[in-house]
Protein backbone atom coordinates (compact mmCIF):
# COMPACT_ATOMS: atom_id res chain seq x y z
CA UNK A 1 0.00 0.00 0.00
CA UNK A 2 1.16 3.53 -0.71
CA UNK A 3 2.33 5.32 2.42
CA UNK A 4 2.14 9.08 2.44
CA UNK A 5 3.67 11.55 4.82
CA UNK A 6 1.36 13.96 6.62
CA UNK A 7 2.40 16.81 4.32
CA UNK A 8 1.77 14.79 1.16
CA UNK A 9 -1.62 13.69 2.48
CA UNK A 10 -2.54 17.31 3.15
CA UNK A 11 -1.50 18.40 -0.34
CA UNK A 12 -3.34 15.49 -1.95
CA UNK A 13 -6.48 16.21 0.08
CA UNK A 14 -6.36 19.86 -1.00
CA UNK A 15 -6.04 18.86 -4.66
CA UNK A 16 -8.92 16.40 -4.42
CA UNK A 17 -11.08 19.22 -3.06
CA UNK A 18 -10.07 21.42 -5.99
CA UNK A 19 -10.80 18.57 -8.41
CA UNK A 20 -14.25 18.07 -6.87
CA UNK A 21 -15.13 21.72 -7.38
CA UNK A 22 -13.84 21.71 -10.97
CA UNK A 23 -15.83 18.59 -11.85
CA UNK A 24 -18.99 20.09 -10.39
CA UNK A 25 -18.44 23.40 -12.16
CA UNK A 26 -17.74 21.75 -15.50
CA UNK A 27 -20.68 19.36 -15.46
CA UNK A 28 -23.34 21.47 -13.74
CA UNK A 29 -22.53 25.14 -14.22
CA UNK A 30 -21.16 24.46 -17.70
CA UNK A 31 -24.58 23.23 -18.75
CA UNK A 32 -26.30 26.25 -17.27
CA UNK A 33 -24.35 28.68 -19.44
CA UNK A 34 -24.37 26.48 -22.54
CA UNK A 35 -26.74 26.60 -25.49
CA UNK A 36 -28.18 23.11 -25.09
CA UNK A 37 -30.88 22.01 -22.68
CA UNK A 38 -29.89 21.04 -19.15
CA UNK A 39 -29.29 17.29 -18.94
CA UNK A 40 -30.35 15.87 -15.59
CA UNK A 41 -28.09 12.83 -16.05
CA UNK A 42 -24.98 14.96 -16.56
CA UNK A 43 -25.98 17.15 -13.62
CA UNK A 44 -26.38 14.12 -11.36
CA UNK A 45 -23.02 12.79 -12.60
CA UNK A 46 -21.42 16.11 -11.66
CA UNK A 47 -22.95 16.00 -8.20
CA UNK A 48 -21.87 12.37 -7.78
CA UNK A 49 -18.30 13.14 -8.84
CA UNK A 50 -18.25 16.06 -6.41
CA UNK A 51 -19.39 13.78 -3.58
CA UNK A 52 -16.80 11.11 -4.41
CA UNK A 53 -13.88 13.55 -4.59
CA UNK A 54 -14.98 15.38 -1.44
CA UNK A 55 -15.26 12.03 0.33
CA UNK A 56 -11.68 11.27 -0.70
CA UNK A 57 -10.70 14.71 0.60
CA UNK A 58 -12.22 13.99 4.01
CA UNK A 59 -10.64 10.53 4.16
CA UNK A 60 -7.20 11.87 3.30
CA UNK A 61 -7.38 14.79 5.69
CA UNK A 62 -8.72 12.72 8.57
CA UNK A 63 -6.90 12.08 11.79
CA UNK A 64 -3.98 9.70 11.24
CA UNK A 65 -4.06 8.21 14.76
Amino acid sequence: MLRLTERRRAVLAEKFGDLANLAFAALVFGQAVGQDRFSLGVGVAGLTMWAVFMGATFLLSGDSR
